[in-house]
């Protein structure tokens, strides 16, 4: 049996809200994905895994400030002291999409970090790769495009067709690999990619289209016995209840409000040959992400409903706060923000977005003017306009109060 230990997307230097700590100097945000990548280092170790795999995306873009790298290698480097094999594959935000320059994880490679193999092109790794544990790892990470267009030879294709045809050539490689694998030893994929059919945050499922998405059937193939995925950052197993388990883990971190629900894991997998068992491990200190969104209808207590709307999802404290209000453009002056402010102190930082809506101008019937109609007949079309549910008994009174009006302004009254 391996004990693998199976985690994605660390992005550790997101640094999109808040301070800075003043002991160390790192942004408060940087700090919560570290916490997160220590909780899964020292499972690691404690749990003695025999292999660790990373499936992409260390940091949220190619070129980490030297400070992150520094927070990133330390805790790799625990995982070589402790003599634990670890892959560590390239995602589409650890490349350049030039080709020939270097990938953010590249000091690994350039220092021959014992038991640490960064993997930015396809492999297939055997016992005698892996310091003789009894599995195969079958390994794809991501592929800039332009490193697509070169090897493939597709430059006069369509975006869409480079990434079909490339498809349908990792397909091919590994079904090669399957077949030349050793059928009595486990046999482990892993990939930074989509797979066609899964879940991005906020419902929005994976397509084909201008990505490069694997099919199903790929990532299904019975022959498999552990699916390791990165890139997307909703935890999801695409083969529930079934062999093999195909599984995304997540990010180790909310990195934006698309995860405001989703909880964050890493995986713990005991893995034999024709059977796996897999468990979530859920992170600890995960920050709250609350996304709050209200529709004003009328200026009718317009701070109640918001006060009651802040506190609804309970205590706002160390939460990154969202609030979308969208209102009548009149209500504007009515709405106290120093009040709202100050009942989201608590928060770690509190977003107000304020939406006023601008009503629909008032269509004229086809073929009048304003200047050719009375004013009771404007007073009908606008009642038309806004009030679209308005009794016609109320509509009736109205009127007849607003003629009442008029005539009272043209007597002199």
């Amino acid at each position: 049996m391996i004990k693998l230990l199976h985690f994605a997307d660390a992005h550790i230097d997101m640094a999109n809200y808040g301070r800075h700590d003043p002991e160390t100097g790192l942004p408060l945000r940087v700090m919560d994905f570290l916490k997160s990548l220590d909780e899964i280092i020292r499972t690691a170790i404690d749990e003695k895994v025999d292999l660790v795999i990373f499936a992409g995306d260390a940091y949220k873009d190619r070129s980490p400030a030297p400070t992150f790298q520094r927070e990133w290698d330390q805790r790799i480097m625990q995982l070589s002291e402790a003599g634990i094999p670890t892959l560590l594959l390239t995602g589409n935000h650890d490349i350049s999409p030039s080709t020939g320059r270097a990938h953010a994880l590249q000091e690994f490679d350039s220092l021959s970090v014992p038991h640490v193999r960064v993997l930015s092109k396809p492999a297939f790794l055997k016992p005698e790769d892996l310091e003789g544990l009894p599995v195969q790892v079958l390994a794809l990470p991501w592929v800039s495009r332009s490193g697509m267009m070169a090897n493939l030879d597709l430059s006069e294709m369509d975006l869409n067709e480079i990434y079909n045809q490339l498809g349908e050539r990792l397909s091919e490689l590994v079904t090669n690999w399957l077949d030349d694998a050793d059928p009595s030893l486990p046999i482990i994929l892993a990939a930074h990619a989509s797979v066609e059919g899964a879940q991005y945050g906020n419902e929005r499922m994976v397509m084909l289209g201008r990505d490069l998405v694997l099919p199903p059937a790929l990532v299904k193939d019975d022959r498999l016995d552990y699916v390791a995925l990165g890139h997307i950052h909703k935890p999801q197993n695409l083969n529930e209840n079934a062999h093999p388990p195909v599984i995304y883990p997540g990010s180790i971190e909310r990195v934006d409000f698309g995860e405001a629900n989703d909880e964050k894991f890493f995986i713990i997998a005991e893995i034999e040959k024709d059977h796996t068992n897999v468990h979530w491990r859920k992170l600890a200190n995960i920050r709250s992400f609350i996304d709050l969104s209200i529709e004003l209808q009328s200026d009718q207590e317009i701070n109640r409903l918001l006060q009651e709307k802040l506190i609804s999802k309970g205590p706002l404290d160390g939460a990154i706060v969202r609030m979308v209000i969208e209102y009548p453009r009149d209500c504007e002056p009515l709405i106290d923000e120093a009040t709202l402010r100050k009942t989201a102190e608590p928060a770690f930082e509190f977003h107000l977005v304020k939406r006023p809506r601008i009503d629909a101008r008032v269509r004229l019937p086809e073929g009048k003017a304003a200047s050719t109609m009375g004013a009771l007949e404007l007073l009908d079309v606008y009642w038309d306009a806004s009030e679209k549910d308005m009794e016609k008994s109320r509509k009736e009174v109205l009127n007849q109060l607003a003629r009442t009006i008029m005539d009272d302004v043209k007597s002199g009254e």
